[in-house]
């Protein structure tokens, strides 16, 4: 008790305020909405089912995608001789060019056009790529969910699985900063390898970066307004576009005309090269040093920015 005759705050135990209170209430119902938006989107994602890659539609719409990527991208792949025409195979690629990612739709039509519909060949792409507008048509040319679930059992299929472990950390990095392999410490893709028993296969691309002036990631931005929980991105990212000039990146943009060029890598067996118990950071630091090295090659090939 006090002087006065009063309980003390240590006697009566502290009270939270009631703006406190408040805050708490606030916080609890953000949190709860942010939990029923998050499920809310994950039930609309399409379970993985490889027989919607649809070969008649892949062998009809296939000569007229490929002739626009050729004429508006001036698309050059290169190495897809390294790649095996059956069995399955992980294709690890440096990632850019925002959500709409050109350089996939790019390798995706210059995989079809060498090795035929028939063969099995599989992309994991973020699940705002197969829920977007051109949800239905890239499900149709095997486009996945971003899950190593789906990467398991295209590949115990015999498919070739196309990923981009830098996801939008790397396709949203700053356009001045498209010389640079990064995969933002992500090694899962290794592991899934081991696991599956499969050669990795690095396939490198430049050029889409250009396609827009990506401007910041914008990490801090996304966990502020909860879009890393609610889109399971942890970026969003400013950048100057079509059509609309300064906008977020997730909302997609059309795409400038600049030349993308792919170069696939031979392909690395895994247990041939690091033996019985390979070491992940090894194998990983290995493949992004190749990587980087044929990255900053077709750097130095570029005369200026769009012309390539």
């Amino acid at each position: 008790m006090s002087g006065n005759g009063t309980l003390s705050k240590a006697e009566t135990g502290a009270r939270p305020s009631v703006p406190a209170i408040g805050r708490a209430a606030v916080g609890g119902l953000v949190s709860a909405a942010v939990g029923a938006v998050t499920e809310r989107i994950g039930s609309l994602i399409p379970a993985a089912d490889l027989d919607e890659r649809d070969t008649d539609y892949i062998r009809e719409t296939l000569p007229g995608l490929w002739a626009l990527a050729s004429l508006y991208f001036r698309a050059d792949v290169r190495g897809l001789h390294h790649i095996p025409r059956e069995g399955p195979v992980l294709l690890v690629g440096n990632h850019s060019g925002g959500m709409l990612a050109p350089d996939l739709f790019v390798f995706v039509l210059a995989f079809s056009t060498r090795f035929g519909v028939e063969r099995r060949f599989y992309q994991l792409a973020h699940n705002g790529v197969v829920l977007g507008p051109a949800g239905r048509m890239v499900r149709k040319y095997g486009t996945l969910a971003a899950d190593p679930r789906n990467a398991e059992l295209a590949l115990s299929e015999g498919a070739a699985v196309l990923v981009y472990p830098g996801g939008d950390h790397e396709v949203f990095r700053p356009t001045w900063e498209q010389d640079r392999v990064d995969f933002g410490g992500r090694t899962g893709f290794v592991r899934l390898a081991l696991r599956m028993g499969v050669p990795i296969q690095p396939v490198v691309s430049i050029g889409s970066q250009e396609t827009a002036l990506f401007l910041t990631r914008g990490e801090r931005l996304a966990r502020l307004t909860g879009v890393d929980r609610m889109l399971r991105l942890k970026t969003l990212p400013v950048m100057v576009a079509l059509p609309f000039g300064l906008m977020p990146g997730i909302f997609g943009h059309i795409p400038l005309p600049a030349k993308i060029t792919v170069q696939v890598l031979p392909k690395l067996d895994l247990r041939e090269r690091y033996g019985d118990d390979p070491d992940v950071d090894e194998i990983n630091r290995d493949v992004l040093a190749a990587m980087q090295d044929v990255l900053t090659a077709l750097q130095h090939e570029r005369r200026l920015p769009l012309i390539g």
